[in-house]
C-alpha cells in the first residue's frame, strides 16, 4: 500500500487554526515555531510516512527533535484521528500528557523531545537499530537551523555518515530564528547545503511551505547515504504579525523577530490572526 494511501489529508489551514486556538486557550507561546512546520508535517503524514496504524512495529518512525513545536504536531495528529478532540482541548491543562513538549505515551508520538540537539541522536539510533532488525522502516527526524548550534548535532551527523545510514532522513526547518534572535546574528550558518554534504550527507532543498514541494523532495530515490531537506521556511507563517516580529497590542514589548518565539497571544491578536487566516 503506498503511503498516499495510509495517510488521510491533513489541510495546512486546518493545523494553523488549532494552533492558534490552543495556543490562545492555554494562553501559552512557542506559536512561531509551530506555524514555520505546518507544511512539513502535512506532507509527512499526508504521503510520507508509512504508517497503517500508529502501533504497527514495522511503520516508519518520525522525531520532532525540535519538541517546541509540538503543538503543529498535535494538532496534525488530532485532525488525523489519532487522538481526541477533546484530548487537544487539555493542551497544556492540569494532568495533559499534551505538554509543550511531545511525550511518547500519545499515538503517534514515537520519541519523547525537547532538550534540542538531542533529537537527532536519538533518530540515528533508531534508523541502525532497524538495520540490525533487518526491517525495511524508514526514520525521518525534524530538527531547526538554530539546533545546529549543538555540537550533538554534528556528532551524530557524523555517526550516520559514517554507517550509511540511508535509512534515515532529516528535513531542517530554516526559517531564520531561534530564542535569542536571528540565526545569523547569534551563530552564523550560511551554506547548511555544504556543511551536511562535507559531513557525507546527500542534501536537498526544498520550499518549506509548499506540501508538494516538500513530498517531491522527501520521496525522491536515495542513495547509499543518509538524506537531508533543507526546508526554507518563515518564522510564523500564515500570522502577518508573527512572520515580522510585531506584538500588536503589548506595547510594553519590544519590537524584536523573536517575540513570538515565546509570546502568548492576546485576545486581540488572536482575532487578528485568525481573521487572517480565513481571508487567505
Amino acid at each position: 500500500m503506498s503511503a498516499s494511501a495510509q495517510n488521510a489529508t491533513v489541510s495546512p489551514v486546518q493545523v494553523r487554526r488549532a494552533i492558534l486556538t490552543q495556543s490562545r486557550r492555554a494562553n501559552v507561546g512557542h506559536i512561531g515555531s509551530g506555524l514555520s512546520v505546518v507544511e512539513i508535517l502535512c506532507a509527512l503524514h499526508g504521503g510520507v510516512l508509512r504508517i497503517s496504524r500508529p502501533d504497527d512495529p514495522d511503520r516508519d518512525r518520525f522525531v520532532l527533535s525540535k519538541g517546541h513545536a509540538a503543538l503543529a504536531l498535535y494538532a496534525v495528529l488530532a485532525l488525523k484521528g489519532w487522538i481526541e478532540a477533546a484530548q487537544l482541548d487539555s493542551y497544556c491543562g492540569e494532568d495533559s500528557v499534551l505538554g509543550v513538549h511531545p511525550e511518547s505515551v500519545l499515538p503517534g508520538v514515537d520519541f519523547s523531545t525537547g532538550s534540542l540537539g538531542h533529537g537527532l541522536s536519538i533518530a540515528v539510533g533508531s534508523a541502525l537499530a532497524a538495520r540490525l532488525q533487518g526491517s525495511n522502516r524508514h526514520i525521518y527526524c525534524l530538527i531547526s537551523d538554530g539546533e545546529c548550534n549543538e555540537g550533538s548535532i554534528w556528532e551524530a551527523a557524523m555517526f550516520a555518515a559514517h554507517h550509511k545510514l540511508s535509512n534515515l532522513t532529516v528535513i531542517l526547518d530554516k526559517n531564520g530564528q531561534q530564542a535569542m534572535g536571528w540565526t545569523r546574528d547569534v551563530c552564523c550558518l550560511d551554506n547548511l547545503a555544504e556543511r551536511w554534504s562535507a559531513f557525507g550527507w546527500d542534501t536537498a532543498e526544498a520550499d518549506g511551505h509548499s506540501v508538494g514541494d516538500l513530498t517531491a523532495a522527501l520521496n525522491a530515490p536515495r542513495g547509499e547515504r543518509p538524506r537531508i531537506v533543507i526546508a526554507n521556511t518563515r518564522f510564523g507563517r500564515g500570522v502577518w504579525y508573527m512572520e515580522q516580529g510585531i506584538a500588536i497590542t503589548q506595547k510594553h514589548l519590544p519590537q524584536r523577530p523573536v517575540n513570538w518565539h515565546y509570546l502568548p497571544m492576546s485576545e486581540e491578536e488572536f482575532g487578528i490572526a485568525m481573521s487572517g487566516l480565513e481571508e487567505a
